[in-house]
């Protein structure tokens, strides 16, 4: 960073247009607009650094591999944030959807799932469910889903539509029963009628299940919004990897932000935030201890509500529960599968462990009575395969590959072990659990594959949800801050707003627990800025009619 940029990022005003609570992607998304508007603002950082759970770190040491410690692939962020702020990023098309290895009448096997199928998905389909029945099921399920997709992906960059607005445009895309099946009963529902196979309906299941502690049959439909969000990724369903890893994606926001002259303040603990709906006050306190007060016009808070309702001395929703154990592996070589399929395919895309429909229903109840799953039902990824730059030259020639495991159903709950160890018992549990699971598809145990740091000590490192509360703030250790919510309107009063408001008027939240947050979307801090934009107009076209 230049010396004049260096100067700009420490600075602490006194007074400022708006305040920025936390410098997560979407804090820095709301910055980097705001300021391109013209408007003066401080970014207040808890840590030492920028990008929240959107950061790259050297884990182990003597091991020069960049992993994205927290969130790995992005999936919603839309070409409009990239094009408006001039975000020097990549992000990269994986070849292979996803593989799923089994285990049918004693022989090993597996379902590919290419980006594009081809011949080699049709063949798997056949070879492993007996027919072509659940691959013309596929296709026509993700053609209708995809065509709801484009439909509803891009009033992600509007103001809230309403329910009846969505539902009309997605019947006249999909037929009026798409409406019903996918907004109105429980996914395990349609899934069980239109697919035969456990496996395959496990599949579409881990898309409603991941990082939200539900089950298929979930009358509330959380697992349904899960579902949408998770295959509405840039209007097609794809989740693309960040070359550069996930701290490139930080990396960029932050230049985009200090080049429209935001100042950013890390090490900056906020205490508390005091509004009169016209003007605010935020107080912070600094590595050093020394207190400070940052007065604005608007905040925007990119943290959990919870987290918000406290530093406003008010009564918030109740504490959210994560609900994912994460693993990060390097590996000195990938390891050969029992079903003769290259690794470099296999590990590709997402690579499904132990998630049959069935075993995924029994997983939910395990961990609902307290204990962990068993078998462990986790994908895993190979952020390698696609994008090599998050390796030193002399660790890519060496063949080494990073892996990531992304555990379901293991719920903060069970790592809350009396005695204050932190859970960390249960969490070697769980990891051993997932290493087991992966070693069944596997002709070599992984643990023979892993590569050793400078201390002669296996690369892994494993993350519960008591982890991430610990490290990122985030309640509970919920990855969307709490229960992704429907992309529209479900009452009058919401419809028209950006769903960033809260009951204090110049108070936003930028953050994923916004009506439609959650993911790497950098969604909820444009809407976020918009919103205080569009305020900002109206108040001045007021002043005018005066």
């Amino acid at each position: 960073m230049a010396d004049g940029a260096q100067a700009r990022y420490q600075r602490a005003p006194g007074e400022t247009d708006v305040v920025v609570l936390g410098a997560g992607h979407n804090g820095l998304v709301t910055a980097a607009y705001l300021a391109r508007f013209g408007l003066r603002v401080t970014v207040l950082e808890r840590l030492d650094h920028v990008g929240g759970a959107a950061v790259s770190e050297q884990l182990f040491p003597g091991i020069e591999a960049r992993l994205s410690c927290f969130s790995y692939l992005v999936a919603l962020m839309p070409y409009a944030v990239v094009r408006d702020l001039e975000l020097d990023l990549e992000l990269r098309s994986r070849p292979v959807a996803s593989y799923t290895p089994v285990l049918r009448r004693g022989r090993a096997d597996g379902l590919l799932v290419e980006r594009k199928p081809g011949t080699a998905t049709v063949d798997s389909f056949r070879r492993v469910t007996g027919s072509d029945r659940d691959w013309r099921a596929w296709q026509r399920f993700y053609d209708q889903i995809g065509k709801a997709a484009r439909v509803i992906a891009p009033t992600l960059l509007e103001p809230m539509p309403g329910k009846g607005v969505v539902m009309k445009a997605v019947r006249e895309a999909c037929g009026s029963g798409f409406w019903h099946e996918f907004m109105e009963e429980p996914l395990g529902t349609i899934v069980d009628r239109t697919f035969e196979d456990d496996d395959v309906r496990g599949i579409v299941l881990t898309d409603a299940l991941i990082g939200t502690q539900t089950w298929a049959y979930d009358p509330t439909l959380i697992q349904n919004r899960c579902f949408l969000y998770h295959v509405m990724a840039s209007a097609s369903g794809e989740w693309r990897v960040p070359i550069g890893g996930m701290g490139a994606v930080t990396d960029s926001l932050e230049r985009a932000a200090v080049k429209a002259g935001v100042v950013i303040r890390t090490g900056a603990t906020v205490t508390l935030v005091e509004s009169d709906g016209k003007r605010a006050s935020v107080l912070y306190r600094t590595a050093d201890g020394d207190e400070h007060r940052i007065d604005a016009k608007y905040v925007a808070a990119n943290v959990a509500p919870p987290i918000l309702a406290d530093l406003l001395g008010q009564q918030g929703p109740p504490k959210p529960e994560g609900n994912q154990l994460k693993v990060n592996l390097v590996v000195q070589r990938l390891p050969k599968l029992r079903s003769g399929i290259a690794p470099e395919t296999a590990f590709a895309g997402t690579f499904h462990v132990d998630e049959s429909a069935s075993r995924l229903a029994a997983a939910y109840q395990e961990s609902e009575s307290g204990r962990l799953p068993d078998p462990l039902p986790f994908e895993a990824y190979c952020h390698t395969l696609t994008d090599r730059t998050i390796l030193s030259p002399d660790a890519s020639r060496s063949g080494m590959h990073t892996i990531t495991l992304f555990g379901l159903h293991t719920p903060a709950r069970l790592f809350a072990e009396k005695g204050g160890s932190g859970g960390a018992g249960v969490k070697e549990r769980a990891v051993k659990l997932a290493l087991a699971g992966l070693n069944r598809y596997l002709e070599e145990p992984i643990e023979d594959c892993l590569a050793t740091d400078a201390e002669g000590r296996p690369c892994i490192e494993a993350l519960s949800p008591l982890d991430v509360e610990a490290q990122l703030a985030m309640p509970g250790g919920h990855i969307f801050h709490g229960d992704l919510s429907w992309p529209w309107a479900t009452s009058s009063g919401v419809a028209g707003s950006w769903g960033v408001e809260t009951a204090i008027p110049n108070v936003v939240i930028c953050g994923s627990g916004a009506l439609r947050g959650g993911a790497v979307s950098g969604i909820p801090g444009r809407a976020a800025a918009l919103s205080i934009v569009s305020r900002i107009q109206r108040s001045r076209g007021r002043e005018l009619l005066r």
